[in-house]
Order: C-alpha cells, then structure tokens, then sequence
C-alpha cells in the first residue's frame, strides 16, 4: 500500500489581497479584520495558499508548485510540508480527515 494521501483546507474567515508578488493574509473575526496577525506570503507561499481547496493533495500541490516554479521535487516537498506546519500553527488551515 501508499502512503496515506494528505489534504488541507483552509479555515476560519479571512481576507487576502496580493501586492507586489506577495500574498497577504487577514483573519477576521466578528466582522473585525485582526490587524495584529497579518500574515505575508511569498509568491511561492501565495501560489500554494491558492490550491489549498480540501480537494487536491498535498502531493499535488507539490507537483503544481514544481511546474510552476521548476523547482527539484524534493526541495518543493520540503518548502511545502513547511508551509503547512506554519500554517497549520497559525490556526489558518487544517487537515482533511
């Protein structure tokens, strides 16, 4: 058998808005953006932060960011296993069961 397929979705209400490349993220609570947890993204940030969906796997978004970016496998699965730890952390996505 394969390795069990992990998928992330994202959570709670937020605002992002892209600028200059990078991607912003607000949480908004009671209506209320909370500007004291602004988070920033990088481009490569933005563009998987984008395929969050609960629908694609984590596989794939790795294979998304690798054509996008002509990034070696192993160092995409790295930056994007990362990234969802950091996210994750932040209360801004979580795994689907």
């Amino acid at each position: 058998m394969g390795e069990p397929v992990s998928r992330h979705t994202k959570r709670g209400e937020w605002v992002t808005r892209e600028i200059a490349g990078e991607t912003l993220i607000v949480p908004v609570s009671g209506n209320v953006a909370d500007l004291e947890s602004i988070y920033t993204l990088n481009e490569v940030g933005g563009v998987i932060w984008g395929l969050l969906d609960g629908q694609r796997s984590d596989n794939e978004i790795v294979d998304a960011v690798c054509a996008e970016f002509d990034v070696e496998r192993d160092r995409a699965q790295a930056d994007v296993a990362a990234l969802l730890v950091s996210l994750r952390e932040a209360g801004l996505i979580e795994q689907v069961p």
